[in-house]
């Protein structure tokens, strides 16, 4: 282990540690993640200040809101359209007579605001259009807040050859708790990384009950708070295995010694088992404001981020095993993972577009799955030898989309024949 590649993220190493109050550029602002990292950036205002915000341009009332209470210099949105009705919402935000933010739109408009004048960017988009905000924050030399786990799935050789020792600080509560756990040894004293799924609100079913789950009962996620795809992902366990990819990617510990473990009150967010025996935990009540404020300020703790246990209160912390026949995601994310190159972002493609068509009821609850994987077998064995460029990602991305609606528009026709 000592001859292997410095991980991406380590808690011992501190790219960058200013003293006194941050610069912050929060991207996907109007999101989960966005707006409680601004709650916490309110709360804290002698530790940050937020200089720019982004977003995709569908919440403009939000995004106004949040730029005035903040006072930044810049706003972002994806969608171009959106800029008349940000403009007045801003208008009626500030009033007459204050000056507007600066205003910026389009796809790039994000990596703009990466790459611009601050401390920490905390990326916060969903999805693989992260990446070259990425990509961006880590050209210029800004400490990245990394909640886009997207992002370094399908960019992972991209994101490695740009970060430098210490320049990343993940902020999903997994990585998080990894990276807390992390700093009580060596990496030579690792022996294994335990990752933890609440199980979503299908534990404990066989595949054949999940065939005709709904739309609603997919979103009742028992535990998080979060955005439709992320709780989709977690309903199905893909987001368990990007978060096993992404474990991988920032720790450099093998897929063989990374483990899944069911524990449905989501107290511990995950743990590191060290070669003496010995397992650390990370444990919070769930929250993503203690991740998030990890991301922000460490190697400082930021008092009050996040509620604390109630020790005076009993309560069971349970554990289980992943049924890994009823949700064959983590199986399948560390086939892909394994072979690199572009089969990750084949792996992220593909199920993105599964799952906007099991929202819009085109293809059934297991049906994501099935189809992913079979967009991933289509995929086959990515060539290698070669360095992986921004254009493949995009190549292989665009390709995997295709091909899902093709086959979930499939699905969908002998399904209704």
């Amino acid at each position: 282990m000592s001859d292997s590649p410095a991980p991406l993220a380590d808690p011992h190493l501190v790219f960058d540690a200013a003293e006194g109050r941050r610069d912050l550029v929060i991207l996907g602002s109007t999101g989960s993640i966005g707006t409680q990292a601004i709650d916490l950036v309110l709360r804290n205002p002698d530790r940050f200040r937020v200089t720019a915000l982004s977003a995709a341009g569908g919440r403009v009332a939000l995004l106004a809101e949040q730029a005035r209470r903040l006072r930044v210099r810049t706003v972002a949105v994806a969608a171009p359209d959106a800029v008349p009705a940000l403009r007045e919402a801003l208008r009626e935000q500030y009033g007459t007579g204050e000056p507007l933010p600066e205003i910026l739109a389009g796809p790039d408009a994000a990596a703009q605001l990466a790459a611009s004048d601050c401390h920490t960017v905390l990326n916060g988009i969903t999805g693989s259009i992260g990446l070259a905000p990425t990509l961006a924050a880590l050209e210029a030399g800004r400490t990245l807040a990394l909640a886009n786990k997207e992002s370094l799935i399908v960019g992972g050789p991209l994101v490695k050859a740009l970060a430098k020792p210490g320049q990343i600080i993940p902020v999903d509560s997994e990585h998080a708790a990894l990276f807390q756990a992390l700093g009580a040894g060596t990496r030579a004293d690792v022996r294994k990384l335990v990752v933890t799924a609440s199980g979503g609100p299908f534990r404990g079913r066989t595949k054949s009950e999940l065939a005709d789950v709904t739309r609603e009962q997919a979103l009742a996620h028992p535990t998080w708070a979060m955005g439709p795809v992320i709780t989709i992902n977690s309903a199905t366990l893909v987001n368990k295995g990007l978060e096993v990819i992404e474990a991988h990617l920032l720790y450099d510990i093998p897929f063989d010694r990374i483990e899944v473990v069911v524990h449905p009150q989501s107290y511990v967010h995950s743990m590191v088992e060290f070669t003496d025996g010995s397992t650390l935990a990370q444990a919070t009540p769930p929250d993503m404001r203690g991740p998030i404020a990890i991301g922000l300020g460490w190697p400082a703790r930021v008092p009050d981020a996040a509620p604390a246990f109630d020790w005076s209160k009993a309560s069971s912390w349970e554990f289980f095993p992943l049924d890994n026949e009823a949700f064959p995601s983590v199986g399948l994310a560390r086939h892909v993972g394994t072979l690199g190159a572009t089969a990750p972002a084949v792996f992220n493609a593909a199920n993105e577009e599964c799952v906007d068509a099991f929202l819009a009821g085109r293809l059934p609850f297991n049906g994501i799955m099935d189809t992913v994987t079979a967009v991933v077998t289509e995929h086959g064995t990515p060539a290698t030898g070669t360095s992986l460029t921004v254009a493949d990602v995009l190549e292989a991305e665009t390709w995997a989309r295709a091909r899902a609606r093709e086959l979930s528009a499939k699905a969908t026709a002998e399904a209704r024949a």
